[in-house]
């Protein structure tokens, strides 16, 4: 039975504003199997075809219905705290 990962999309790192995909929940799967680079190429990867499936929902109670109706164990990772550095511009002269 494949275990599900649920949490909160973050924002682009370039982007200012808060909208576009910022804020829809993602439903992932933990990986099944570890990986290991290719003999040839020397890229990693894996036989684990469930480390492709990205899920997009617009809140956490579509996302955790879709899984317990398709029989999927998940866990819901919390949002990390967002933290604002305020400080004047008179700062950067001190």
């Amino acid at each position: 039975m494949p275990t599900a990962r649920i949490y909160q999309a973050p924002k682009s790192s370039m982007s200012s504003g808060r909208k576009g995909r910022a804020g829809r929940w993602v439903l992932e799967f933990d990986p099944a199997e570890a990986k290991r680079p290719d003999p040839l190429t020397g890229w990693a990867g894996s036989g684990d075809t469930r480390d492709q499936i990205r899920l997009y929902f617009d809140s956490s109670e579509a996302a955790v219905a879709h899984a317990e109706r398709e029989g999927w164990a998940f866990h819901i990772a919390p949002a990390p705290q967002r933290s604002l550095k305020l400080q004047a511009y008179a700062d950067n002269f001190r």
